[in-house]
């Protein structure tokens, strides 16, 4: 994959770090009031998502009996950001943030009602929730986006980094007790009563965007409409290798590495004949590692483009290693390592491109990072799903790492050579030591 004719004339970037704020402590963003009743509503509202999503897979499961049909379902959910992202994020960069929420917010409760009301009642059948998925996929087109971009409206540019990480948290957090609550309801009472929960948990975010302070708002321009603003964005970012090279990274993990419905499902219910209850404690104890990560990341305070090299490269490895191990048990630890690496990718590119982006492009930059991100998985869910049926849970999960990790590799080795490094090993006290060094530190070094 090129760079793109944009890249030669574009500024050199710094690849081991891109410009971030000064540091600050773990939870400073809290003290902002709009920022705090934000986070509030979101624990929420994620708590809510992540139920209906342990539901939502599981109920396809039992109606199906297929891992692809869990990847169709997931396709479909994020089909829309791969179709019209872009044009969500040229919406996002025209629209007041906080209404466009409120609106998105509600669609996305409407949805989740419906599903509960047919899985309640006893009708639902399997594309009943592929159009559920598809609906919350149209609405994420434009909720993501704005999302991302108001974070920066409630905090700052000096809070940025750490309100993202703290956002991370949030969403892991929830994670934690999401698939837990899940696990109970549909081994108790059954799956619609976890998609009612998540329909009525979109009452706290709505309410805390209703609350908030506009004159406390950081106010960004909007853009006006116009031809080509679509065009424009696709440049600005094909210009800066500093945007373009993370957004390619996630895009291949998004699209490969990240299909968790499929694998762990099929674990739960083919490898290890354990049921619902063990697919839930896989979701748990990679939330807590990503809920880990996520703390790391907003007390680190700097988004270095080496850190997300190291964490795509580890996240690939720890895939690969957990498709082979034979125990239950050992195969439940590693899902909190690769929770851990898993989120640093995440939060790392996020925070990367939002910094390294002008305030009037953001909407449609973070919508393009969360239409390769996200909408990577329409095409690789149905292709893993596929290989996971075919040559078992084991193979699908391997695939997803070993390209994961092999993207990583090659994106860090195009960064380092555009910023000038180049891999160096030397041996030291009889061991070797690998690392990149400027081209002319190598070439003094070569030369003496």
């Amino acid at each position: 994959m090129s760079t793109g004719s944009g890249i030669p004339s574009a500024p050199a970037p710094t690849v081991t770090s891109v410009p971030t704020p000064r540091k600050s402590s773990m939870f400073s963003s809290l003290k902002i009031r709009n920022y705090r009743l934000f986070f509030i509503g979101q624990v929420v509202s994620n708590t809510g998502t992540w139920m209906q999503r342990i539901a939502q897979d599981w109920l396809v499961l039992s109606l199906t009996g297929s891992s692809a049909a869990v990847g169709i379902t997931t396709a479909l959910q994020f089909l829309p950001m791969l179709l019209f992202g872009l044009y969500g994020g040229v919406l996002v960069d025209r629209l007041p943030k906080r209404p466009t929420l409120l609106v998105t917010q509600a669609a996305m409760a409407v949805t989740g009602l419906a599903l509960a009301f047919l899985t309640l009642s006893g009708h639902v059948q399997v594309w009943h929730v592929y159009v559920a998925a598809f609906a919350v996929g149209l609405a994420t087109v434009v909720d993501n986006p704005a999302r991302q971009s108001f974070v920066s409206e409630m905090v700052g540019p000096g809070q940025l980094q750490n309100a993202v990480s703290l956002n991370s948290a949030n969403f892991q957090s929830a994670r934690l007790v999401g698939p837990a609550v899940a696990g109970l309801l549909i081994t108790g009472v059954g799956t619609g009563w976890a998609f009612l929960a998540n329909g009525l948990s979109f009452a706290a975010p709505i309410a805390g965007l209703l609350l908030m302070r506009a004159r406390d708002l950081h106010v960004v321009e909007r853009a006006p409409r116009g031809k080509g603003q679509l065009r424009e964005g696709l440049q600005y970012v094909a210009g800066r290798p500093e945007l373009i090279w993370p957004i390619v990274l996630v895009g291949f993990i998004g699209t490969f590495g990240f299909n968790f419905p499929v694998w762990l499902s099929a674990y739960a219910d083919d490898v290890f004949h354990s049921g619902a209850g063990s697919y839930s404690l896989f979701n748990t104890l990679m939330a807590f590692g990503s809920l880990g990560g996520a703390l790391l990341a907003a007390r680190r305070g700097t988004a270095r483009l080496r850190i997300l090299i190291a964490a795509a490269l580890a996240f690939g490895a720890l895939e690969t290693v957990a498709a082979l191990v034979p125990s239950y048990w050992l195969f439940a630890l590693l899902m909190v390592p690769i929770g851990v690496f898993g989120l640093t990718v995440n939060v790392t590119a996020n925070t990367a491109v939002q910094m390294a982006t002008d305030p009037a492009m953001r909407g449609r930059v973070m919508a393009l990072f969360m239409m390769v991100f996200m909408g990577g998985t329409p095409l690789g869910a149905p292709v893993v799903g596929w290989i996971t049926d075919t040559y078992g849970a084991r193979a699908g999960f391997a695939l997803g790492g070993v390209i994961s990790a092999a993207a990583a590799g090659v994106i860090g080795l195009v960064l380092a050579r555009i910023g000038g490094l180049r891999l160096a090993v030397r041996w030291h006290h009889g061991h070797p030591r690998v690392r990149f060094v400027p081209r002319e530190r190598e070439e003094l070094a070569t030369a003496a």
